[in-house]
């Protein structure tokens, strides 16, 4: 439930931070009119996420065990590698990100009417499909279906309400420090995800190995004791790992986790240009 909630978290407010970063440049420049399609582009979005999510838990119902195990292990999979482009993405372009939806805007303002609706879609539909199938993999390498769900609405809220208060200039956070944390955090999360997607297509039969375990803590930390759901629900642990599954958590994790700190340590470009120019 921690993991679905820190991707609800993360994920809605970056909407909700582009969603006010566009409300409050188009009223600052007086087209308080085209609101109505920015938020025409939100609901859209919505619609199409809920509907994605309604078809990733519908759609696979009535195949066969093996089809059920190679969907969800492909998606899982995707689901990582979704969640690690968002985190580079958004620590790449957090700098840039308010100049960029500015000129988007103006361009979308002078073509046709549906030009801010795609503006808005686009914004909150990325997270909104990615935050979907997250939750799906979650939800599914738990099977448990209210509490990734409970998790992430409750995430989404603290979003907004989080969004809602720096709008109004009530709080005022580290967005560069909040991004960084949970980025570093859902990183792990998904390593578990991506190590889950492995397991899943070793069930299938499509990986070798599904016999060949790594270790085996059931004993000590029974799948249905209360450490064992918390473990499973936050980082998608299984109490009996088979190496390839365990071999692709650290191949994930190790590379992954060095590349983005290495990122997000690094100084602005503008910083070292005035160093090398100091020196």
């Amino acid at each position: 439930m921690l993991g679905n909630f820190l991707i609800g978290l993360r994920e809605g407010l970056e909407a909700v931070l582009i969603v006010v970063l566009l409300i409050a440049y188009l009223t600052k420049t007086d087209r308080r009119n085209l609101l109505p399609r920015i938020w025409a582009g939100v609901a859209f979005a919505v619609i199409v996420s809920l509907g994605f999510g309604a078809l990733l838990t519908f759609g696979p119902r009535g195949l066969t065990f093996q089809a059920q195990e190679i969907i969800g292990g492909g998606l899982s999979i995707i689901a990582a590698g979704l969640v690690t482009w968002m985190i580079f993405w958004m620590a790449g372009a957090s700098k840039t990100l308010n100049q960029d939806l500015k000129n988007q805007v103006d361009k979308a303002a002078t073509g046709s009417a549906w030009g801010l609706v795609m503006v808005g879609a686009l914004s909150v539909g990325r997270e909104g499909l990615e935050t979907t199938l997250f939750i799906w993999a979650a939800a599914r390498s738990t099977g448990e279906t209210w509490q990734p769900l409970l998790g992430a609405v409750l995430g989404l809220v603290g979003a907004i309400a989080i969004g809602l208060l720096l709008h109004r200039g009530i709080v005022k956070i580290q967005l560069s420090k909040f991004f960084t944390w949970t980025g570093a955090l859902l990183v792990v999360v998904a390593a578990g995800v991506f190590s889950y997607g492995v397991h899943d297509l070793q069930e299938a039969a499509v990986l070798p190995g599904i016999h060949a375990l790594a270790y085996d803590f059931s004993a000590a930390i029974p799948p249905s004791g209360w450490l064992g759901t918390v473990l499973q629900g936050v980082f998608n642990f299984i109490p009996a790992t088979p190496w390839l599954a365990a071999i692709a958590w650290w191949a994930y994790l190790v590379p992954v986790m060095f590349f983005y700190l290495r990122k997000t340590a690094s100084p602005p470009r503008a910083a070292k240009t005035r160093a090398a120019a100091a020196s």
